[in-house]
């Protein structure tokens, strides 16, 4: 989440400031190519936060209750099923990560994901194959009726924020998405929201500013609505696919495809920090 989904609150996920913009010159990231400190734990046994990835201010990077293969999954960007392999454990027992950033500037969600692929292959002296599976997949395609997402004025200063879900008290979710591409709304939704991969088949170019609301079905986010109270029989909120045509003018077409899975070869547990 930043790849965080939280089970009773809402999570704000960005604020929108205005701002001028002025003749300025451009802003030189850093490589980003590694974290300046990271710690990694065991996940306490009587932890009941659930799981999430997040930034916490500019310079600290946090996972909380991450497994090996949802660690892999979600830094290379794969929904966690197609990780497979490695040890038993690597699928079972959860790990925290608390992590420092270089430089003065907050990282993206690919440069954070490019120092935690780093971080997993040196401390879990992790390695992996790929396999192309040809499997169940969802199709982004644009409606017709056209697309109705507002097309973005671009990033602002401090980078683009990562698209990431929020769950309400009662059942709902939201997906606010700004200065981003088709490629990584559709690379977003198989983390909970779908379950399967989704491949972008709309041939939109841009970068779009949008918000979607709706309402899950039990099973998603791991089943985690099954604890949330369900929408009274009046609520307006459509389900998934009708709020993404809806909402998006795209919609979601099942398919069958190639994709790229991993298969974890070796995996050793992280020495004691």
């Amino acid at each position: 989440m930043i790849f965080g989904i939280q089970k009773t609150i809402l999570v704000p996920v960005f604020v929108v400031a205005t701002y001028q913009v002025f003749a300025q010159p451009p802003i030189t990231r850093p490589a980003f190519d590694h974290f300046d400190v990271a710690t990694i734990k065991p996940t306490a046994p009587d932890w009941k936060g659930g799981a999430y990835f997040r930034m916490q201010g500019g310079h600290r990077f946090i996972v909380q209750n991450y497994t090996v293969q949802s660690l892999v999954a979600a830094a290379w960007n794969l929904p966690t099923r197609l990780v497979s392999g490695g040890p038993a454990w690597s699928s079972t027992d959860p790990y925290d990560i608390v992590a420092g950033t270089p430089d003065e500037l907050r990282p993206d969600r690919d440069e954070q994901m490019s120092m935690l692929r780093k971080l997993l292959l040196e401390r879990f002296k992790l390695t992996f194959h790929r396999e192309t599976k040809r499997i169940l997949i969802y199709e982004l395609r644009v409606a017709n009726s056209g697309p109705k997402m507002k097309q973005s004025e671009g990033p602002p200063p401090e980078g683009r924020p990562a698209p990431v879900f929020s769950l309400f008290p009662v059942r709902r979710a939201r997906l606010p998405a700004r200065d981003a591409t088709m490629a990584e709304f559709a690379s977003v939704l198989p983390h909970g929201a779908v379950d399967r991969p989704v491949v972008d088949k709309t041939g939109l170019t841009g970068r779009y500013d949008f918000v979607l609301d709706w309402a899950p079905d039990e099973s998603d986010f791991d089943g985690m609505m099954r604890a949330l109270p369900p929408l009274a029989d009046d609520s307006s909120e459509p389900g998934l696919f009708t709020a993404v045509q809806q909402q998006l003018g795209l919609k979601l077409v099942p398919a069958r495809g190639p994709i790229d899975t991993i298969v974890l070869e070796h995996v050793e547990r992280p020495a004691d920090n």
